[in-house]
């Protein structure tokens, strides 16, 4: 019965971010370009009348998107043709657009409205360290021994990024390392790393005088811009779907460069440089720089702290309901407590982003299941480790004066032990939520909100500020838990000092 409740419980918490049926759902990955054509595609569904749109910004990688997508958690969102041939289905070139229509359509997916630019990876350095060593090609870095590069991620992995681009030009020798690419600008300003990934649209090539390395090989395909979706899509929000097509090669290059220098050189928010491409139009308020306290206090605080709320407290009480009766089951069988206690350590050491990924396999769905769940995992060791601990603390005399009352096994276990372990057990307790609270920003990788949506957000254009806005209410909630259980420490102590306790 109480499993079956958890489980209603999960299905109920983690359809909540669906506040009503058939929704038009966006997703964007984890870059500012990205982000921006999100926000249009957004604004562009909204201005036909549609109320119910959702934005999921930040989803992680290509594959998170792609799986999203299949899944039904998201209705479209902007790739591009290399991306979506090689990375996606595969392929060994980019192929025309009926043909991987074609492919798509195995998947219940289709392609098409190409936007009118093409962004393409490439390789770039300093202007200055590019001319003291002669460095004109991707091919001249050859041989180099003592060259840094810093990697995007996502690049490092992709079939079409590093492994394919060090194979076609005997880069071995060079020296990586993984840094997120909003970062990867900065690391280079400082002389941290010489070589860096870009997008051909990043703005700050120009504003950092850096130059882009020629791939004579043309090791890269080509990056044409356009919508993913799933092929129901027009069929079901006809008059959205004839305004997305009206965005049919509507930006150049040239804007949506200058898009994102709005965002990553001007300080503006995502939505307000969508807002105003979509105006056409300059001058708005929502076009200036936000401050800090803005973004601190944005409009999108009181949706955020319920999401995170909503994660911490649904993955909590499932990891109460399991964690204690597996700390009870621990202190009583040492063999099952030989398992136990190892099993749920070794949970702790699993990185969160692939058990995440694992869980978005299994479940076949991103959003909030998957990140209860990773949460849940997490919250078992401190809690079926104090309670294990707890119990085993439990004095002997205070058992066998429970058997002289003719007090059972479990009678004793519900009105001695764990009455005298309570302050234990809520400690184990205090220190998971603690580690949900931090532990839930990773939920923003995979749709399902909270502060981390700010902090993912931050990340992909190196914004302290935005990241800020969402590390620092998740330390006062974590600091607003610690508060509330040490309340509810002394309460359980209070109860056991009180006279007659236990009469």
């Amino acid at each position: 019965m109480v499993t079956g409740a958890l489980l209603i419980l999960l299905q109920i918490v983690a359809s909540l971010p669906v506040w009503a049926a058939e929704p038009f759902r966006v997703g964007s990955k984890r870059f500012t370009e990205s982000y921006i054509l999100g926000e249009i595609l957004v604004g562009t569904a909204r201005r036909t009348g549609l109320d119910n749109v959702e934005h999921r910004p930040g989803l992680g990688n290509s594959a998170i998107l792609f799986s999203a997508l299949k899944s039904g958690a998201i209705d479209l969102y902007p790739d591009y043709t290399g991306t979506v041939a090689l990375e996606l289905l595969g392929l060994a070139t980019v192929p025309p657009l009926a043909e991987l229509n074609r492919q798509l359509a195995e998947h219940g997916l289709a392609a098409g409205v190409y936007l009118g630019f093409e962004n393409s990876y490439a390789l770039a350095m300093p202007e200055l360290k590019a001319d003291r060593s002669g460095y004109k090609d991707i091919g001249d870095l050859r041989g180099a021994r003592v060259l840094r590069a810093g990697l995007s991620p996502e690049f490092l992995s992709r079939r079409d990024g590093w492994p394919k681009l060090r194979a076609a030009y005997g880069l071995e020798a060079v020296q990586v390392r993984s840094l997120e690419h909003g970062l990867a600008y900065e690391a280079l300003a400082r002389d941290q790393v010489d070589v860096i990934d870009v997008y051909t649209t990043d703005p700050k090539i120009n504003e950092q005088k850096l130059r882009v390395l020629r791939d004579h090989q043309r090791v890269f395909p080509a990056y044409e811009a356009l919508l993913v979706y799933r092929m129901d899509l027009p069929q079901r929000h006809p008059a959205a779907w004839a305004a997305l097509e009206r965005l049919q090669g509507s930006m150049s290059v040239e804007t949506v460069r200058n898009m994102n220098a709005g965002v990553e050189l001007e300080g503006r928010s995502f939505a307000a440089v969508a807002n105003q491409w979509l105006e056409r139009a300059r001058g708005v308020a929502d076009d200036a720089r936000s401050s800090f306290w803005d973004q601190l206090l944005g409009p999108d605080l009181a949706r955020l702290t319920l999401q995170h709320l909503l994660l911490v407290f649904s993955s909590l009480m499932l990891s109460i309901f399991v964690g204690i009766p597996l700390g009870v089951w621990a202190q009583r069988s040492p063999l099952a407590g030989r398992w136990i206690l190892p099993g749920v350590g070794i949970l702790q050491t699993i990185p969160s982003l692939a058990l995440l990924a694992f869980l978005i396999a299994l479940l076949g769905q991103i959003g909030a299941l998957p990140a209860i769940l990773t949460l849940f995992f997490y919250a078992l060791l401190p809690i079926v480790r104090s309670t294990e601990s707890a119990l085993n603390g439990v004095g002997k005399g205070m058992l066998d004066a429970g058997r002289a009352l003719g007090l059972d096994a479990s009678q004793c276990l519900r009105l001695i032990e764990m009455p005298l372990a309570l302050p234990g057990v809520l400690a184990g307790i205090k220190t998971a939520a603690v580690i949900n609270v931090g532990t839930a920003t990773i939920a923003a990788f995979i749709g399902a909100g909270g502060y981390g949506e700010r902090i993912v957000a931050g990340l992909a254009v190196n914004d302290r500020d935005l990241m800020l806005a969402g590390a620092i209410p998740a330390a006062v909630l974590a600091l607003l838990m610690e508060l509330v259980f040490r309340l509810l420490d002394r309460f359980a102590w209070g109860r056991l000092v009180t006279p007659g306790r236990f009469h």
